[in-house]
């Protein structure tokens, strides 16, 4: 799973994803790391495994993670190759979800590449480019396309179709994302379409500051976006701090803590931009896990996640919500309480349920 960090130059990108790669010493069993100079995986802690494991005694805790991407800072006329344009276009284009990073902090001493500092004008500078880029692919796609939906292809035409409605959709100045892909589009042969991700804007506020700019806000909520308010400079600092010295600096500052932490709001907001159900194993002295699955998955996928062999040989599952297990305190009593099911391979997983497998190898 891939998110983009994308914006302007000197919005906070880089200082974001330093915070990210480098607030490893907080995770205890799964450091943040780096694995190229752009990329950083980050856990995805869950404070609902956190307790489970402890109930059940699990050895240690494993968390899923998500990639970040730090993508070079787009300007207008990107589209047209300016900046790094046609390179940032096509590392865009393999995320599957956008983290919008937006300056809204007044530093005098970082230089703005418009003379200004105006959020919505700059979101709305990075929107029109994607548009254009999507626009560009959508008018060479559709050139191909029509000539094999004259011959008659039920594929093509349902394409073409699509495409038309995404080239008015587009040339309107409005995303992708409206417009649903039809089950008869070939997904892996037709357009990547930026504009069709989701977004989470990140505003890049002033140290200590913590509401999201109203501006920001109200743009986020139309097109049904997330947000989160960030000093980005800051939460770099702190990353380097041990977590001692970063608990302090936070309680001077007033900044978040814990779940409500800025980062911690960053990744989960990120992560809920993929439409994603957690679910978990745990077991007595083995190591408890998250997993995440696309919503309306089954336990037959869940197993899939774990292992493929494991898929191949289910059998049957263990399911309980993991409250449940909690408020019985251990498998045996859940049993008893008649709150662990017996689910087939069809059951529509829930999030948060406590899954184990039970397969033929």
């Amino acid at each position: 799973m891939k998110v983009g960090i994308v914006g302007m130059p000197n919005a906070g990108k880089s200082s974001l994803f330093n915070a990210l790669t480098n607030a490893g010493a907080e995770a205890a069993n799964y450091p943040f790391t780096t694995i190229e100079p752009n990329v950083a995986v980050v856990p995805v802690q869950d404070d609902r495994l956190t307790r489970v494991a402890a109930v059940i005694g699990a050895s240690s805790i494993v968390w899923d993670t998500v990639d970040f991407h730090d993508i070079a800072g787009l300007v207008r006329g990107a589209h047209e190759g300016e900046g790094l344009g046609n390179q940032f276009l096509a590392n865009i284009r393999e995320t599957d979800a956008i983290v919008h990073v937006v300056r809204a902090h007044g530093d005098d001493a970082v230089v703005h590449p418009e003379g200004s500092v105006d959020p919505l004008r700059d979101i709305e500078t990075i929107e029109t480019e994607l548009i254009f880029a999507d626009l560009e692919q959508v008018e060479r796609r559709l050139e191909r396309v029509v000539r094999t939906a004259r011959g008659g292809d039920r594929a093509a035409v349902a394409e073409e179709a699509w495409l038309r409605a995404l080239l008015e959709e587009l040339q309107a100045g409005r995303p992708a994302r409206g417009i649903p892909v039809p089950d008869e589009v070939d997904r892996g042969q037709s357009v990547h379409l930026i504009t069709a991700k989701p977004v989470l804007f990140v505003a890049n506020v002033d140290e200590g500051g913590q509401e999201v700019p109203e501006a920001v806000r109200r743009h986020a909520e139309a097109i049904g976006a997330g947000a989160v308010a960030v000093s980005s400079r800051l939460e770099a600092e702190l990353s380097e701090l041990d977590d001692e010295d970063a608990a302090a600096m936070r309680a001077d500052l007033g900044a978040g803590t814990g779940a409500d932490a800025p980062l911690e709001l960053v990744v989960r907001g990120a992560f809920e931009l993929l439409q994603l159900n957690a679910f978990f194993t745990v077991g007595a002295g083995k190591p408890a896990q998250s997993w995440h699955l696309r919503r309306g998955l089954t336990a037959w996928h869940a197993a899939g996640q774990i292992h493929s062999d494991i898929q191949r040989g289910f059998v049957r599952a263990e399911v309980i919500a993991w409250d449940d297990l909690l408020a019985a305190g251990g498998y045996a009593q859940a049993r008893e309480q008649g709150t662990l099911r017996l689910e087939g391979r069809d059951y529509a997983m829930r999030d948060g349920d406590v899954i184990t497998v039970k397969f033929t190898p």
